[in-house]
């Protein structure tokens, strides 16, 4: 790397350190001056020799300062630093004063005594037997700590990483990655398999090793759930492994018959096809069917007075239920579980108010839930009732950064209680956490599931609104009647004719779905940089902040969020001298910047405070999907706060942005669940994977107030036609009817 330097000294102060993640300020006393020294150091302590590689860089705060890349630290041999590296505190249990009595007795000897003769160190007045034994074993695990990061740094792991699988294989780190490198992968969060094959193949691993071969098709299976799979057809598998892996089908077809013995992937025939899972995809698969099973065996007499009631509803609230509406009520009181679909306008909300009405004057127990915390505060506001996240429903437990497991609390082993559960938004809900959900619910239990189909599918694996509607197995009722009031709305109706394929209005007729024609992506460009700092605040009295929200098809080129994300916040958030700013990967952040959580974490702290900074609430988990302001970069610290939107405050050490990024701009399929008062959409030309029709109707569904569409019509009508969706490789409503059935069967035998 260009301008790296080497300095090599003694470290004399410890100005910050962050225990952890390693990060470290500290002062390194060279030949001929003094330096600042900033980076990933992890264990290093005042006294120690300190060879380091970096770049000297100069922050606008603290001055010059010498930014560490990689580096080797060494335990000091003179009897001057051996006495400052014992009293820093490096060693717990040796302070200042033990530290002098030991360097007076021992003098340069004092670190071969503590490794290799602990017991000798009782003779020092004010230590032990034991509190020897305690020192020594110390001693012995900073030594293998630093043994073992210059072990991994000479294979290129950088240091975040270095510490990563060092706190995790402890003394066996060696031991481990030389017989199976690809451990990493399965074992330490943020190395896949590309990076432990990199690792790997640096140390010489033979590229046909049956571990290589076993970890890249574990590779394929799981990277296929990002894309929205729950398996991946054999042939396919094969094809992807032998350009993968450059292996022979021999290799890959026998590695996978290892890997089934090994009970880590499981195949299956489908329509004479060949398919493949990893084992938990498919039981997750068939125990969110066995559930649906068990749950929907439950029948309940409707109550005689019901009618009475849904007509006591239609006086006091002046509104009247469509026959659909009155179906869904009516199933909802005697269904073990119900599906209630339907597009805007159609009446959801009013019939699951209602229905939660009737429900709890029988006396029943009922809780509501949604996927995402835009979703969950919308569902509140509907219904008048507290709604949560479906993580906070189910009190999702503290979790080991590498473990790639959700847990809850709330189980099969310790239930909810309630009589009824209603979630809403079930098309963001994939496969594993509806898994999670319906193990929590015990049979006799009420489910109301509610969403739109015709919406995109959920940002992780399956299909599940989708398969369980199509499965009919379940009772689904689809409220189709769009209502006076909706049909005002251009918003609603344009909604309905995109999903019928029937192509709308572009002449600006309506007063709140616009379509402005710009026929290239600078003008495009400049349009919607116009629109959002100036006209659209004034037009729809909301700021640029809050009330407007980009949303495009796609992350690349000009018209992709990430480049689109660079321009809005040079034009709606400059640098300024007083604003705080970091870099990182590439991205700026600044103070004041919209940004969004791109990964669930469920171990992110966060904070509510009132107007005297007193903490009133506080927990663990931000998820993907929660939008948030930047309100403080430190530099000195190496945090950045950003607060969001239902007020949590959470402090992001610098590592932790790449679980950030920009959000003045969003993916559509990001936007699911959300609900804003403005959306702008840039539509231009794409491929056409992307310009589909329910990419198109769930963009124009998010806008509570207004509908601004830039761009060409040719290409809104592409989109409108184009009614093809993306295949999924799923099996949860084969699964369903396969229970269902099979059980149908025992029943008549019986």
């Amino acid at each position: 790397m260009e301008n790296q330097e080497v300095i090599e000294g003694i470290v004399e102060e410890i100005i910050y350190r962050n225990d952890n993640n390693g990060y470290c300020v500290c002062v390194v006393a060279l030949e001929d001056d003094d330096v600042t020294c900033v980076g990933t150091m992890v264990g290093v302590s005042e006294g120690e020799q300190l060879r380091a590689v970096g770049t000297y860089v100069k922050h606008h705060t603290y001055g010059h300062q010498f930014q560490i890349e990689s580096y080797q630290s060494f335990i000091p041999k003179d009897r001057h630093a051996v006495l400052r590296y014992l009293s820093s505190g490096a060693i717990k249990g040796i302070g200042p004063g033990l530290a002098k009595r030991i360097v007076k007795k021992f003098g340069d000897d004092a670190f071969r005594i503590i490794e290799e003769e602990p017991e000798t160190l009782a003779t020092v007045k004010g230590i032990s037997e034991k509190k020897a034994q305690e020192v020594a074993m110390v001693f012995y695990e900073q030594r293998e700590m630093r043994k073992n990061i210059i072990f991994l740094q000479e294979y290129g792991i950088s240091l975040t990483y270095a510490i990563k699988i060092h706190n995790r294989y402890k003394e066996r780190t060696m031991d481990v990655i030389s017989n199976n490198p690809y451990k990493l992968a399965e074992d330490i969060f943020g190395i896949g398999f590309k990076m432990a094959d990199d690792i790997a193949l640096n140390m010489g691993v033979d590229k046909f090793s049956i571990h290589r071969i076993k970890a890249g098709l574990m590779f394929i299976l799981n990277r296929a759930t990002t894309e929205g799979h729950v398996y991946v057809p054999r042939d396919e598998l094969i094809e992807k492994a032998e350009a993968m892996l450059d292996a022979a089908y021999e290799l890959l077809d026998q590695a996978l018959l290892e890997m089934q013995i090994e009970k880590s992937v499981i195949s299956k025939i489908v329509d004479e096809e060949v398919i493949t899972y990893s084992m938990t995809y498919y039981h997750v698969e068939l125990n969110v069917a066995r559930k649906l099973y068990d749950l929907s065996g439950y029948d309940y007499d409707l109550p005689e007075d019901t009618e009475k009631e849904i007509e006591a509803i239609e006086k006091d609230s002046d509104i009247y239920f469509d026959a659909y509406q009155r179906e869904a009520i009516k199933e909802g009181l005697t269904n073990g579980v119900l599906i209630v679909t339907g597009g805007p306008g159609t009446g959801k909300t009013t019939t699951i108010n209602s229905m939660i009405d009737l429900l709890e004057k029988q006396g029943l127990d009922v809780l509501l839930a949604a996927p995402t915390g835009r979703a969950a505060k919308r569902m509140t506001e509907a219904t008048g009732r507290q709604a949560q996240t479906i993580h906070r429903l189910l009190e999702i437990s503290f979790m080991k950064e590498d473990d790639r497991n959700n847990r809850f609390e709330k189980n099969e082993d310790n239930p909810l209680e309630c009589d009824v559960l209603i979630v809403d938004e079930v098309s963001m809900v994939d496969v594993v956490l509806m898994n999670s959900l319906l193990k929590a619910v015990i049979p006799g239990t009420r489910l109301i599931l509610v969403g739109d189909k015709d919406q995109l599918p959920s940002v992780g694996p399956g299909n599940v609104l989708k398969d369980m509607i199509e499965s009919d197995r379940i009772k689904v009722v689809k409220l189709e009647k769009v209502f006076r009031q909706a049909r005002e709305s251009a918003i609603v109706m344009n909604a309905h004719l995109i999903n019928k394929g029937e192509h709308v209005d572009l002449t600006n007729r309506k007063s709140d779905f616009f379509y402005i024609k710009r026929a290239t992506t600078g003008g495009i460009l400049d349009e919607i940089k116009t629109l959002i700092k100036t006209r659209l605040p004034k037009f729809a009295k909301c700021s640029a902040y809050e009330g407007i929200q980009v949303l495009a098809p796609m992350r690349k080129g000009i018209l992709g969020i990430e480049n689109l994300n660079k321009e809005l916040q040079a034009t709606l958030n400059p640098p300024h001298k007083d604003k705080n700013e970091r870099e990182f990967r590439s991205m700026i952040f600044r103070e004041g910047d919209k940004v969004m959580q791109i990964k669930n974490n469920y171990n992110l702290a966060w904070q509510i405070k009132n107007s005297y900074q007193y903490t009133i609430d506080e927990g663990l988990g931000v998820f993907n999907g929660d939008i948030g302001k930047i309100i403080e970069i430190n530099a000195y610290s190496n945090k950045v706060k950003v607060q969001f939107e239902d007020n949590k405050v959470v402090q992001y050490e610098y590592a932790g942005l790449e679980e950030l990024e920009l959000a003045y701009a969003v993916t559509i399929h990001k936007s699911q669940g959300s609900e804003y008062p403005v959306v702008v959409i840039p539509l231009l030309t794409g491929p056409s994977m992307l310009l589909i029709r329910n990419l198109l109707y769930t963009a124009v569904t998010r806008a509570k107030k207004y509908v601004v569409i830039v761009g060409l019509d040719s290409t809104i009508y592409q989109m409108i036609d184009n009614d093809k969706e993306i295949e999924r490789y799923t099996t949860l409503k084969l699964r369903i009817q396969e229970i269902f059935d099979t059980m149908a069967e025992v029943q008549v035998i019986e």
